[in-house]
């Protein structure tokens, strides 16, 4: 077999979800790795810092010295077991370092004297992080897209994981958007976001041309869209989900209370679980504060504090539903008609859950 992963073999090995020994130092991969990346490094982040001063100051020969003198006997032996472990487990596992240099060469030399003749990816992190962005830029530019509008509580998101001509950009941020969308979870570095949104982009293209996508801010949490796809969504032709206020009410209770609440119960039992949603709820309000002005926001805030306290104590949601109808109506609604009226982008279809389906499905 070839012992390197030419360009032409990028998207094969990204679509097959090839398990990717990722060379680089620690501080390196936390930014950000390829699709199947994991963290198997030839140096830790001080090595990988000595050998650096030692090349900017001495040359590279100093430095490949110095990098054999810190890498070897027991260290070498531990790294190298890591790798063969690894893809003893995974036999179809390839390198990568940073460029498809000189990490890699050394390292699957070393893996190929323990027994283990594995390939490393040409151009490295680098080469394969550059044919991401691009693709991501070709499917924002060739596909039939299809924004999905509505206001706040619509259920955008859950409309659009109904059909299969979606990509959720959501899931992937791992954030609903919005000032109460933060998960329990961490959302992804800024990198692995972007890279795992162009292979779902890819993996869709390959399926359909139609692409559907909820109308979003270029934020989505802290994870920014990539600027090719976010202007080709404000471009494009938009439909509308249309849900009455009582739907939107409930929709969002779902979304931010009930099924949140059950989530922080299931992650931190009974006390530390109603302490942890009730922090959600309030550090949420507060992360509004000053739109709302402090005299609407305190009035909001002793009212989600009555509700958190009725719900707990009689699993009456009522209280909830009151501070979320004037959310909606008074603060989210006005945002959502400006954000419309500055928009130039055609209107295809305006209608509730069950007429949209049916008309993007005869679209």
């Amino acid at each position: 077999m070839s012992n390197t992963i030419a360009p032409a073999e990028y998207l094969p090995l990204l679509l097959n979800q090839t398990p990717i020994i990722d060379l680089r130092a620690p501080v390196e991969y936390r930014k950000g790795t390829l699709p199947g990346g994991i963290s198997l490094p030839l140096m830790n982040d001080s090595e990988r810092g000595k050998i650096g001063h030692c090349y900017k100051h001495k040359g590279q020969q100093a430095a490949i010295a110095l990098g054999h003198q810190l890498v070897s006997g027991d260290i070498k032996t531990a790294r190298v077991q890591a790798w063969a472990e690894q893809v003893a487990a995974q036999p179809d596992t390839v390198l990568c370092c940073f460029r498809g240099g000189m990490r890699s060469q050394i390292s699957q030399q070393w893996l190929a004297a323990a027994g283990h003749d594995r390939p490393y990816i040409e151009g490295g992190y680098k080469a394969v992080r550059h044919y991401l962005i691009s693709e991501t830029e070709r499917v924002a530019s060739s596909s039939d897209l299809i924004i999905v509008s509505g206001m706040t509580g619509s259920g955008k998101t859950d409309f659009l994981n109904e059909r299969r001509d979606s990509v959720d950009l959501e899931g992937l941020a791992n954030h609903r958007g919005s000032s109460f969308g933060r998960m329990l979870t961490e959302q992804p570095s800024q990198i692995d976001f972007e890279n795992q949104l162009a292979l779902a982009l890819i993996r869709h293209n390959r399926q359909q041309p139609k692409l559907l996508l909820e109308d979003e801010s270029r934020l989505i949490g802290r994870e920014s869209l990539p600027l090719e796809l976010f202007n080709q969504m404000k471009l494009a032709p938009k439909v509308i989900l249309q849900r009455t206020n009582a739907e939107r009410v409930e929709q969002t209770l779902k979304d931010y209370v009930t099924s949140k609440l059950q989530e922080y119960l299931a992650r931190d039992g009974e006390e530390a679980g109603w302490l942890a949603f009730s922090d959600y709820l309030l550090s949420s309000l507060e992360r509004v504060q000053k739109r709302l002005g402090q005299v609407r926001y305190q009035q909001l805030r002793e009212q989600m504090q009555t509700a958190i306290s009725a719900q707990q104590a009689r699993g009456d949601l009522d209280g909830h539903r009151n501070w979320i109808e004037t959310m909606l109506l008074d603060y989210y609604d006005p945002m959502y008609h400006y954000q419309r009226s500055k928009s130039s982008a055609p209107v295809l279809f305006q209608g509730n859950w069950q007429e949209l389906h049916q008309f993007l499905d005869q679209r």
